[in-house]
C-alpha cells in the first residue's frame, strides 16, 4: 500500500548560481513526513508554479505520497509503462535529431540499464546475445525491424520480463542503475567525462518518462551521487613545439604505402589551422582560398609569393565524425553533419588564416593529387573518404619516428587531436587575443581559456614588463 501523510512543509525557492555569479537554476525543497525532496527548474516561473501547486494541495488537506513527495492527486494520474517499451519509445523520439554518435551512446546507456528492470532471470537469454539484441536492434530505430530470429526471441523475453519505469523512483534502485551504466566490464569506473555524459543521457530519458506520465518527477534531479570531476584542461606535455611539428609532418609524408603523402596536408590542417580531425577530412576546394602564384619578372615563370604575402583562408563547413554504419542515416561510416557542437544548420566557420607553410602543403597536394568528385581534397588509398583507422595508424607511425623512446611514454602528441591543441596553444602563446583564437577555433572564449590554461607559458614576464611600463607613466 502507498504510505501517505499530511505532514508537509514547503520551503522557499533557492536561486542556484555558478562561479561567475549567474543564476543557472531554481531549486525547491519540501518535506513530507520528515522525508526530504527537491527539484530544480531552469526558470523561476516554473519553480513558482510547482511550489504553488504543492502549497495549494497541502492547504486543501490533500494527502501526500511519502515515496514520491507529491500530492496523491498528482500521483494518481501516473500511467504504468514497462521499461522496455518506454526505452524503445525514447530511442525513437531522439533518433531524428541526434547525431550518429549520440544515438550509439543512448543505445549503450539503455542497454546497460535494462537488466536492472528484469523481473526474473528464469529463461533469460545468453548475456552476449542480450547485449547485441538491445544495443544493435531494440534501441536502434533503423535496425529494429531487421532483427534476426535469435534476436527477436531474446527481445520477446525482455518485453515480457521488464518492470515498469517507476521502479527507478526508488533511490537505491536509481543508484544501482547509475553504478551499472558507468562501470566498465573490468569493474572499474569509466572516465569522468563518460560518467558525466551517461548520467546526462539517463537524466534526459527519465525526463521523457515524466512527460509520458510514467514518473511523477525526475528522481535523478538533485540526487547526490559520486563526485564527477571531468577536467577539460589540455596537458601542456601533449603539445608539440614547432620543430617537432615539422618533423612529424615529414614523417607522415614518408609513409607512402599507408597513404601518408596524400594525407600530409590533412595533418597539416590540424597542426597549422587548428582543425578537428572530423573537420580536416572534409576540407574541400570550394572552402579553401589560396593566394595566386606570382610571375618571376626575369624568367616569366610562376612562383610562390614571398612568405609574408603567402597566406590563405579556410572556411569550415560540414564535419564527418566516424561511427559504425548502423547509426548513420546513410549507412556510411562517417556521419556528415552541417557543423559540430550543436551549431546552426549549414553554418560555416571562418575565415581561418592558413599560414604560408600550410598554403604550400595545400598547393603541393592539389598539384599531385587534385580533388575528389565531391570537391574533397583528402581520400584514402582505396576509398573516397579517409578512414579513422588510417588517421590513427599514420599518426602512430609518425610519432614513433619523431619521438624518442622516453617521449613515447609521455602524453606528447599521443592523439591526432593533440595537433589541434598544439595549434591553438601556439596561437595563444604568440599573443593573439583569445577572442580571435576562439573565433577561429569555433569555441567560446570561456571554453578556450579553461581548456588551454596550462598551456600558456612565458606570459608572466611580458605581463610584468607591461605593468612596469604602466607604473612609470
Amino acid at each position: 500500500m502507498t504510505k501517505t501523510s499530511y505532514d508537509v512543509r514547503v520551503y522557499e525557492i533557492e536561486a542556484r548560481k555558478n562561479s561567475q555569479g549567474k543564476v543557472t537554476s531554481y531549486r525547491l525543497e519540501w518535506r513530507v513526513d520528515g522525508e526530504r525532496f527537491k527539484d530544480s527548474f531552469k526558470r523561476k516561473v516554473q519553480a513558482d508554479k510547482f511550489r504553488s501547486d504543492l502549497v495549494s494541495a497541502a492547504s486543501k488537506g490533500t494527502p501526500f505520497d511519502v515515496s514520491t513527495g507529491l500530492p496523491m492527486s498528482a500521483t494518481s494520474v501516473l500511467k504504468p509503462l514497462a521499461w522496455y517499451a518506454f526505452a524503445c519509445d525514447y530511442t525513437d523520439s531522439k533518433w531524428k535529431d541526434a547525431s550518429a554518435k549520440h544515438r550509439a551512446d543512448i543505445a549503450r546507456v539503455l542497454m546497460l540499464a535494462t537488466p536492472m528492470f528484469f523481473v526474473t532471470g528464469r529463461g533469460k537469454p545468453d548475456a552476449k546475445l542480450l547485449r547485441r539484441a538491445l544495443s544493435r536492434y531494440a534501441y536502434n530505430t533503423k535496425q529494429r525491424g531487421d532483427a534476426p530470429e535469435d534476436v527477436k526471441a531474446a527481445l520477446a523475453w525482455v518485453e515480457r520480463n521488464t518492470r515498469n519505469v517507476d521502479f527507478v523512483a526508488d533511490e537505491e534502485v536509481l543508484r544501482n542503475v547509475l553504478d551499472v551504466i558507468t562501470t566498465k566490464q573490468d569493474g572499474t569506473r569509466m572516465a569522468a567525462v563518460t560518467v558525466k555524459k551517461y548520467r546526462g543521457i539517463l537524466h534526459n530519458a527519465l525526463q521523457h518518462a515524466v512527460v509520458k506520465k510514467a514518473l511523477a518527477s525526475n528522481p535523478l534531479t538533485g540526487l547526490s551521487w559520486i563526485s564527477v570531476k571531468a577536467s577539460s584542461e589540455v596537458d601542456r606535455r601533449s603539445v608539440l613545439n614547432p620543430p617537432q611539428g615539422r618533423a612529424f609532418l615529414a614523417a607522415v609524408a614518408e609513409e607512402e604505402a599507408a597513404g601518408g603523402r596524400q594525407l600530409v596536408a590533412m595533418f597539416g590542417a590540424m597542426l597549422y589551422c587548428g582543425l578537428r580531425p572530423e573537420e580536416a577530412v572534409e576540407v574541400a576546394d570550394y572552402n579553401l582560398v589560396l593566394p595566386d602564384l606570382v610571375k618571376n619578372p626575369e624568367t616569366g615563370e610562376l612562383e610562390e609569393p614571398p612568405e609574408d604575402d603567402d597566406w590563405g583562408e579556410l572556411f569550415v563547413g560540414p564535419v564527418s565524425p566516424e561511427v559504425a554504419r548502423d547509426w548513420t542515416d546513410s549507412g556510411d561510416v562517417r556521419d556528415t553533419r552541417s557543423m559540430p557542437k550543436h551549431r546552426a544548420e549549414n553554418e560555416t566557420r571562418g575565415p581561418i588564416p592558413v599560414p604560408p607553410v600550410q598554403v604550400r602543403l595545400f598547393r603541393a597536394h592539389l598539384k599531385e593529387f587534385g580533388v575528389g568528385a565531391n570537391g574533397r581534397l583528402f581520400r584514402g588509398v582505396r576509398v573516397d573518404h579517409v578512414p579513422g583507422t588510417t588517421i590513427r595508424e599514420l599518426h602512430r607511425r609518425a610519432r614513433a619516428k619523431v619521438l624518442s623512446n622516453t617521449e613515447l611514454d609521455t602524453p606528447l602528441a599521443k592523439r591526432p587531436y593533440d595537433l589541434r591543441h598544439t595549434c591553438l596553444s601556439t596561437q595563444l602563446n604568440a599573443g593573439i587575443p583569445p577572442q580571435q583564437v576562439a573565433q577561429w577555433a569555433g569555441n567560446s572564449v570561456e571554453v578556450l581559456l579553461r581548456t588551454y590554461a596550462k598551456c600558456l607559458t612565458g606570459q608572466a614576464d611580458v605581463m610584468r614588463k607591461r605593468m612596469a611600463a604602466a607604473l612609470r607613466v
